[in-house]
């Protein structure tokens, strides 16, 4: 089965490190995973710099990476002030944020979820008159860290009303790394049921170590599309030490391993974590920066003499 993997690592991926990644070791990780065969990059954020000052340089990473035009670029676009100024640029994909709780929305966006939906309406709108493709994200799609488990009835709710709107791509965060197996298999049949016209995108945090157990379970329920981030970097403010996104390489290498096609070269993925990880200047999660893939071979003498 051919799967589609969107790279977030640039805007998911960086966003809450301190720390200040420069604009050109941003351009060079979108570059590189477009190397690697990823053929769809979430690239920055149009929030506001004060708010969060990593996403600062929108425009000049996007204008760096212009010329890649077998890539679909993403961004975050919040408000309408974040789409004028992705109108101009090469954007292509306008993600608008959600939240599927209250209580996350509050706490993420100072407003309620209506609130919210409603200032999506003008970027849904600017996007369609601007030729661009207006795409959700719904956070604590399956988990909220203040309200527990998310309804699917909540989730479900939002989707028929950003359908409305005319946006087929959604997103569905794990966005605390709560989810299991069985609510991601139920969203899915729920969806291929009542809004088949929905392009559905698993978003999934390798918190608790299950993130591919959700994979799997998206696969066998038709789930075609998933969001990874390079090193398994990202994170979540509402979740303590919680771990980031599952990690391209781990997806890529666990997708492989499955029959399953991607277009994708492992290889360069693993090198690409490496490399991001040097430009960090520390070790990053994702599993197979640490071991090689199902098969890697060890050399008997080389056991011997690490044995002495």
């Amino acid at each position: 089965m051919e799967i589609s993997v969107t790279e977030v690592s640039p805007r998911d991926g960086l966003q809450s490190i301190t720390n200040l990644v420069s604009t050109a070791d941003k351009i060079e990780l979108a570059r590189r995973a477009a190397a690697a065969g990823i053929r769809r990059i979430e690239a920055t954020s149009f929030v506001s710099p004060r708010a969060i000052p990593q996403m600062a340089d929108a425009e000049d990473v996007l204008a760096g990476l212009a010329d890649l035009n077998d890539v679909t670029l993403e961004a975050l676009v919040p408000n309408l002030r974040g789409a004028e100024r992705a109108a101009l640029t090469p954007v292509h994909d306008w993600v608008c944020f959600i939240s599927a709780t209250e209580s996350h929305s509050q706490a993420n966006t100072n407003c309620s979820v209506d609130e919210a939906l409603a200032r999506i309406e003008p970027v849904v709108a600017l996007a369609k008159n601007c030729g661009r493709t207006p795409v959700a994200a719904i956070a604590c799609a399956f988990g909220c860290p203040f309200e527990g488990v998310t309804p699917l009835e909540e989730t479900i709710k939002l989707v028929k009303v950003l359908a409305e709107m005319g946006i087929q791509r959604i997103k569905f965060g794990d966005t605390i790394g709560t989810a299991i197996p069985r609510q991601v298999a139920t969203l899915a049949q729920k969806l291929t049921a009542d809004n088949p016209e929905v392009d559905p995108v698993l978003h999934l945090h390798n918190t608790r170590g299950l993130s591919l157990a959700n994979v799997l379970a998206g696969l066998q329920a038709g789930i075609t599309s998933f969001e990874s981030s390079i090193g398994g970097t990202g994170g979540c403010p509402f979740a303590p030490g919680a771990s980031g996104n599952v990690a391209t390489e781990d997806l890529i290498h666990f997708l492989h391993a499955e029959g399953h096609e991607t277009g994708v070269d492992l290889a360069q993925v693993i090198s690409t974590g490496k490399w991001l990880e040097e430009q960090l200047g520390h070790s990053l999660p994702a599993h197979l920066l640490r071991v090689g893939p199902i098969g890697t071979l060890v050399s008997f003498n080389d056991v011997k003499r690490a044995k002495g």
